[in-house]
């Protein structure tokens, strides 16, 4: 069974982002930078780091709390709005082993409603600069099916290729056999193709199995050739391609 491993990349390795910073909050601009720092904090995916100055740090108040990570000494801050109570939404890196971290802000993700690189909102972390997501389409004959029941068959798939994760194949809707699907009321994000329109547990003989398929109706640019088609888990069905049935990769998906 084949594992996809994340991107790797040295955690703690810095570098600078070549992209226009934005974030806003209640409708306020809270960052606009154009010297923001990628910081691999694991190895997954980078953090932006912002320039103190580049923050409008009138919004957020501190007791002078600080915690020792492993990029130095950081100062908590919460919104002004809301006090100190409960979680700080931000750290500020008052001193480091690494002179590009001091006197840079670290927000959580969440804390902002509104992240931008460059104009075109990014969603659920930032991009890594390590990461491709390319969609191509194929004449590649490709029949998804569980536990003996076909779930869609097509000859004109999109082949969605995303380091780190096993191809994924979107198929057209009228090529999918929507009576063994039930719409259920779940939403992802990615950083790379946008938020889900759509998603569908299966149901065969009474069982369901739970999101196993999705769709875009609205990616990313790079990613408009897979707009209103459905996928499936890999993980968790049977993907045969051109007749040749694939092993079920291994990913945080799995299970």
């Amino acid at each position: 069974m084949p594992d996809y491993p994340k991107a790797i990349t040295r955690i703690d390795h810095i570098e600078s982002v070549p992209r226009r910073i934005r974030a806003v909050r209640d409708g306020r601009q809270v960052v606009d930078t154009l010297a923001a720092r990628y910081v691999w904090e694991w190895a997954n995916y980078p953090q932006y780091y912002l320039p103190r100055q580049d923050v409008a740090e009138e919004m957020l108040v501190t007791d002078g709390r600080t915690e020792e990570t492993s990029r130095g000494t950081v100062r908590w801050y919460w919104w002004a709005s809301d006090g100190v109570d409960g979680a700080p939404v931000a750290r500020l890196v008052v001193s480091s082993e690494h002179p590009r971290l001091i006197d840079t802000v670290r927000f959580d993700w969440d804390a902002l409603d509104h992240w931008f690189e460059e104009d075109e909102e990014v969603f659920v972390h930032p991009r890594s600069p390590y990461s491709r997501v390319d969609a191509l389409r194929s004449t590649r004959r490709v029949r998804i099916a569980l536990e003996g029941v076909d779930l869609a068959e097509s000859s004109s798939p999109v082949m969605v290729f995303e380091t780190g994760l096993p191809t994924r194949y979107y198929l057209n809707r009228t090529e999918v056999h929507f009576e063994h699907l039930v719409p259920t009321d779940t939403v992802t994000s990615c950083p790379y193709k946008g938020t889900t329109t759509g998603y569908w547990s299966v149901v065969i003989d009474g069982v369901v199995h739970a999101d196993l398929a999705w769709s875009y109706d609205f990616p990313t640019r790079q990613l408009l050739p897979i707009a209103g088609l459905v996928a499936f888990y890999d993980e968790k069905v049977d993907v045969y391609v051109d007749d040749v049935l694939l092993e079920r990769p291994r990913t945080h998906f799995s299970d």
